[in-house]
């Protein structure tokens, strides 16, 4: 029978008091130490991967290098793609904290594995454990959106994680440049016949190792669960790491603070009602102990209406596929794939480009489409630049990206992004006939342009894809489809990339790949375009704070969402 208590018709206890929930610092930082693993660990091959396989002696032909390389990077997000959607569903039933951890110890795993690579084959298979084992970009996703409640934060939670990626991509290229091939770089530290000579890209992959170890001691201890069921378990993990932190007198406050599972514990443990009495309006069939509401005083804070709704509840657990992935669900998806698709064909394609020496004979140049040139760059210059490229989008994420999208909005933002994408690859490739001397000019004004198009094309369709959501329990799948749909398209991305720029080196069309990049930003614009402003899902109902306010009449009509057809009015 439905439990009709739970119907409110009051204004939300936030629109009343005009205050908003804190911001969860702590658990922001904790999340963003355990990110900022994964894009040192991926970013990190970019600047030597060309060399790495030039180095495997796989062909003569120096315009196949950017296929093979294409291949490594491809065989992380295709395995990615394969369990996404498995590691959001287990997400859902486990909790978001057991499954961050497991794809923390699956990228320290894979990045030890690919720094013994001998060959392009054990190369491929590493690659392809970390992508089995890590599922954390849907799962980070569902994460900050069930930490986030108010709609007030979000702009600044959304670019937290950008954020950390981006320092992530300082770090990540830098070390990767500096460190692979050791005994070339630094001859009188990493003598030649010793293992970094064996294996030259073992050093930079123990670096990211170690890095990733810190970040899963850091998940254990003091990463809180932020599933609605699975957060009310005892967690050992986090005990240890606050009794660590309430050792150490300046994080005691932090230890002593507590967290939402000790205070809904706290709740459970005393009754606001005695056994036979009801609330207004509350009916079942029977009065027992077992069967009355237990809830504390007056003095409990004002509790979502989405915890205390338990037929609503169990309804949204058993969401079906189709009331879970409504069409803005899924023109999200399809969104976040194509730019997935599009973004990392650049941040893959682009240090083959820079690495790529000119052609030892002379094409003929027949503008504006036929012409072939290269860089020639080595290792270190290309980590360098991408390390630049990661200070700046560091920059730019704590500072421009929250204002532009509060004062613009997500959609807006992001529909006027999907339509401009096409013109950076469409440019692109003419770097190469810039004169020498501006060619770096060249390079920085791209990458500039890419980092600013990237950093907000991505927090905008995170909030969106949160806020199409039916019901935040089904956000670990929703999240977990997107993710395995942007790991295809990753997967594709380089790959199709590499072939086509292998293709245009060879036949004098050196720009193929990346205008092809265009026509896909292209399609991503129609889809952009249909995306209509989703329903906020952060807006939830409350409980009265104290019984003089419970009683107090009300005229106002504040209805709950419909959640029979999946999508809120």
């Amino acid at each position: 029978m439905r439990n009709t208590f739970m119907k409110d018709t009051r204004p939300p206890a936030s629109a009343r008091s005009g205050t908003l929930p804190p911001f969860p610092s702590r658990q922001m930082l904790v999340l963003a130490i355990c990110r900022i693993c994964e894009p040192i660990a991926f970013m990190g091959i970019f600047p030597y991967i060309y060399f790495m396989i030039e180095d495997f002696n796989i062909t003569e032909d120096k315009s196949r290098i950017s296929v093979y390389a294409g291949m490594v990077t491809s065989a992380f997000t295709f395995a990615e793609f394969s369990t996404g959607v498995l590691w959001g569903r287990l997400s859902d039933k486990v909790g978001r904290k057991p499954v961050l951890l497991t794809g923390l110890i699956g990228t320290a795993l894979s990045v030890l594995i690919f720094g013994f690579a001998p060959n392009l084959t054990v190369a491929l298979i590493a690659r392809a454990i970390g992508g089995l084992l890590n599922g954390n970009m849907g799962v980070l996703q569902t994460t900050v959106a069930e930490l986030i409640t108010a709609k007030e934060h979000q702009p600044r939670a959304y670019t937290i994680m950008p954020v950390v990626w981006c320092l992530g991509s300082i770090v990540g290229p830098m070390i990767g440049g500096a460190l692979a091939r050791p005994c070339i770089s630094y001859p009188s530290l990493f003598p030649a016949g010793s293992i970094w000579d064996k294996y030259p890209y073992l050093l930079p992959n123990l670096f990211s190792a170690f890095i990733v170890l810190i970040g899963v001691v850091n998940g254990i201890l003091f990463l809180e669960e932020t599933h609605c069921e699975k957060k009310l378990k005892r967690d050992r993990g986090l005990e240890l790491g606050n009794w660590i932190l309430s050792g150490l007198p300046i994080f005691r406050k932090c230890a002593e603070s507590r967290d939402e599972k000790s205070k809904l514990a706290e709740m459970e443990a005393e009754p606001l009602l005695d056994h036979d009495e009801q609330l207004p309006g509350y009916q079942t069939n029977e009065n027992s102990p077992e069967n009355s509401p237990r809830l504390r005083s007056a003095s409990v804070p004002s509790i979502s209406w989405e915890t205390l709704d338990l037929e609503s509840g169990q309804e949204e657990l058993n969401l079906g596929i189709s009331r879970i992935f409504t069409r803005p669900v899924v023109l999200n998806i399809v969104s976040f794939g194509i730019l997935a698709f599009h973004t990392m064909t650049f941040d893959q394609l682009f240090p083959v480009f820079l690495s790529t020496s000119p052609p030892d004979q002379k094409m003929p140049i027949s503008l504006p489409f036929k012409f072939v040139d290269g860089f020639g760059l080595d290792s270190k210059t290309v980590g360098i630049i991408l390390s630049v490229q990661g200070a700046y989008q560091l920059l730019i994420n704590m500072f421009l990206i929250p204002p532009v999208l509060k004062r613009f909005g997500a959609r807006r933002l992001f529909q006027f992004l999907a339509i401009a994408y096409f013109s950076l690859y469409l440019i692109t490739p003419y770097l190469v006939l810039i004169p020498e001397k501006y060619r770096m000019v060249g390079v920085g004004v791209v990458l500039v342009w890419k980092c600013t198009f990237a950093s907000m094309a991505y927090p905008s369709n995170a909030i969106l894809t949160a806020d199409s959501a039916p019901s935040h329990l089904a956000l670990g799948t929703i999240n977990g489809v997107a993710a395995s749909t942007a790991s295809l398209c990753r997967a594709f991305g380089p790959t199709i990339s590499g072939y086509l720029y292998a293709i245009g080196l060879q036949t004098g069309y050196s720009g193929l790949a990346w205008w092809c990049s265009a026509i896909v930003a292209i399609g991503g614009a129609f889809v952009g375009l249909n995306i209509r402003e989703p329903t906020n899902r952060t807006e939830k109902k409350t409980v009265p704070t104290n019984d003089s306010e419970a009683g107090q009449p009300d005229t106002s009509q504040v209805s709950r969402p419909a959640t029979s057809s999946g999508v809120t009015a």
